[in-house]
């Protein structure tokens, strides 16, 4: 049996199965019976790139080198990095870029970064950037001034079609992540996103 399994599973199981054989119930296979396997990762700031910003920030045809995977299967932290530019004049170096290459530009930061580099950055969910407030992107062969495209990314969950079906929930649902431990809390309105590749992860921003 896995160690992840926690008490509170092991004591179902075991109920279950006894249930089962007073009924004289075929058992079912423990393990489809256990809960998800649910991942959180904190998401720093980064940035998603057209592939003609690319070509502008890195020179043209350049293609985004992948640095390490990450937990969804299609997406990478690649090599390249970027400096963006606030209204204060204020700048973050060296920002990562997230591939693939996305159909927008949007630069993803906490809320101390906002602050920092003079931008009223939104909540939105990746890819709502219309009304957004915009910032300079500067890399090794040039710059770009995006008019929009900065958020603060809202919290969210990646989950497929049978997560979805395991917790009763579908796209655009809200939940509720208990973090347990010494000092337990509980985060209110975590997204529901669905895609059928998707693994289940939580993202949260890192303040």
């Amino acid at each position: 049996m896995s160690a992840n399994v926690s008490r509170d599973q092991v004591e179902q199981i075991v109920r279950s199965l006894l249930q089962q054989r007073i009924n004289g119930a075929a058992p079912t296979p423990p393990a489809a019976r256990l809960e998800p396997n649910l991942v959180v990762n904190i998401s720093a700031r980064h940035c998603h790139l057209l592939q003609e910003h690319v070509d502008i920030l890195f020179g043209p045809g350049h293609q985004l080198t992948p640095m390490r995977k990450l937990y969804q299967d299609t997406d990478f932290a690649a090599e390249e990095t970027v400096m963006v530019v606030g209204p204060r004049k204020r700048m973050l170096p060296d920002v990562r870029i997230l591939g693939p290459c996305r159909k927008f530009s949007q630069v993803e930061l906490a809320f101390t970064d906002s602050i920092s580099l003079g931008i009223d950055a939104p909540v939105r969910l990746s890819g709502q950037i219309e009304g957004t407030p915009g910032c300079t992107l500067v890399g090794p062969n040039g710059s770009i001034t995006l008019t929009h495209g900065v958020i603060r990314a809202e919290r969210h969950v990646h989950m497929s079609d049978k997560d979805a079906s395991y917790y009763g929930v579908k796209a655009g649902d809200r939940m509720r992540l208990r973090i347990e431990g010494s000092c337990p809390t509980t985060l209110e309105g975590v997204l529901v996103r669905i895609n059928p590749d998707w693994k289940l992860e939580v993202h949260i921003d890192t303040d």
